[in-house]
């Protein structure tokens, strides 16, 4: 018979962990070494639990839920079955106005049209956001004030915590209806421990206004919440290699789970990568076309730093027709005078 204290002891581990799926919390870490010790009882003592069950006589208990898992020294997810200044200014206007988005629907996202012809969703080579219960916005914000403390405490890339002034979580309404996923911190990101606040944040943050809304209601992230290092370098920024935003990813994946908006930006090519994998969609192609990312509407368009680097109407039209589509898409007022933006000078 096994020991009483080892199935107490069993019994409150499972417990903990019931609480934190209750949380939103749906994957946790493991230290390799303390799971290996995990496999050599101490002599004299019962058998211990391994990665594969429960010690011999233990008695069977069913998992916490049907989807939980317990990732061992990782975090990465296991796959789930005013008026408008001249377009030549290089700015967006702006609308006095901040209508309510339109309610959430209760039926999942499906049937999506694209703008264009292009290619069919592509399912996520990262595996699936992790889909907690219904919680309530207490327990929303407690979740994510969770996530947010693991984030910050994060070292699984030393060589960016060597360099990194803040980790970059994300900022806005953890309740909003829009997202936008970017690709990684800059020099003033990082040094202001918040997304999209440089000068391509700015125009961000225009664009955003043009739309009706404000920063306070969506929310923004990015695909890696550290700025890369740049070696030898005392300025500039540098693309995030894949390995590191499949190790960062898992944060990003957590924050849309427990947001669960219903329409994601992605802020040019890397923030599509790192989404959909390095042999997913192309922003070439898929710009302004409509993907899925876990039944999720996705829109790919331009980074703001590009339109920063191309001054050209055309260029400034098609990010705004990609935001029209989205604005169409969360139900908000469009008005004949947006759906003229930069049509002409």
């Amino acid at each position: 018979m096994s020991d009483p204290a080892f199935i107490t002891l069993l019994d409150a581990t499972i417990q903990h962990l019931e609480r934190l799926r209750e949380q939103g919390v749906r994957y946790v870490e493991l230290d390799p070494a303390r799971l290996e010790a995990l496999h050599v009882p101490a002599a004299g003592a019962p058998p211990v639990a391994s990665a594969r069950g429960l010690p011999s006589g233990a008695p069977a208990r069913p998992p916490a839920s049907p989807g939980a898992s317990i990732a061992a020294g990782s975090a990465r997810p296991v796959p789930a079955p005013p008026s408008a200044p001249s377009a030549r200014s290089g700015t967006m206007p702006a609308r006095p106005e901040s209508p309510r988005l339109a309610p959430r629907p209760t039926a999942p996202h499906g049937g999506l049209v694209a703008a264009g012809a292009g290619p069919a969703p592509q399912p996520s080579l990262f595996g699936a956001a992790p889909r907690p219960r219904d919680l309530s916005p207490a327990a929303k914000e407690a979740a994510m004030a969770e996530l947010r403390q693991r984030a910050l405490a994060c070292r699984k890339c030393p060589h960016l915590v060597a360099t990194r002034r803040n980790v970059v979580f994300g900022v806005g309404d953890i309740h909003a209806a829009l997202m936008f996923v970017g690709e990684a911190p800059g020099a003033d990101e990082d040094a202001q421990g918040e997304p999209f606040v440089g000068r391509a944040g700015q125009l961000l943050t225009r664009i955003i206004q043009t739309m009706g809304l404000s920063r306070e209601q969506v929310y923004i992230a990015n695909i890696l919440k550290c700025r890369p290092d740049t070696p030898g370098q005392t300025s500039g920024n540098r693309r995030p290699t894949a390995t590191e935003m499949a190790t960062c990813l898992p944060y990003l994946l957590e924050q849309i789970a427990l947001i669960r908006p219903r329409v994601i930006v992605a802020l040019g090519a890397t923030a599509l990568e790192g989404l959909f994998g390095k042999t997913g969609p192309a922003l070439t192609r898929t710009r302004g076309t409509w993907l899925s990312f876990q039944d999720l509407p996705v829109m790919p368009t331009y980074h703001p730093a590009y339109l920063l680097r191309n001054q050209a109407l055309t260029e400034k039209r098609k990010v705004w027709e990609d935001m029209l589509a989205v604005m169409d898409k969360l139900g908000l007022p469009v008005s004949e005078k947006q759906r003229q933006y930069f049509l002409k000078a």
